[in-house]
């Protein structure tokens, strides 16, 4: 399977799964959180979706297989840490596993996402035109 497929692949269930899990947090959890975990919920599914797209762009990009495999693990990974452990964090009083054990994975997530975001700047500051 080419990494261009692999991207958008990725990118398309990031996508699906935002939008099911955000639906499902603005209609079955608004009744059980308070408007500060739903909100911490909602940051969860923006970054998921805004690195779907990105996932998608990056596919269309004129990268080497390298640099779009690179930037594939560093988000599909942070997206997992970062938008997963704060559907965790949110919803942590309704579940009976305590999330603030793994918090630390939020900010790891965190970081590859910005590192994804580096590795790309880098990538068109070079000019890499071999795709």
């Amino acid at each position: 399977m080419s990494m261009n497929k692999k991207l958008q692949i990725a990118g398309a269930i990031f996508g699906l799964t935002a939008v099911i899990i955000g639906a499902f947090g603005a209609h079955g959890l608004e009744k059980v959180l308070d408007a500060s975990d739903i909100a911490t919920f909602e940051t969860g599914v923006k970054y998921q979706m805004y690195h779907a797209l990105l996932l998608l762009l990056v596919s269309l990009f004129a990268l080497s297989e390298k640099t779009k495999k690179t930037v594939l693990i560093l988000l599909v990974t942070g997206v997992i840490f970062f938008s997963g452990s704060i559907y965790g964090l949110a919803t942590n009083e309704l579940t009976g596993f305590d999330f603030t054990t793994i918090a630390l994975i939020t900010p790891l997530g965190g970081a590859l996402l910005i590192i994804s975001w580096i590795v790309l700047l880098v990538q068109f500051i070079k000019g890499s035109n071999n795709g």
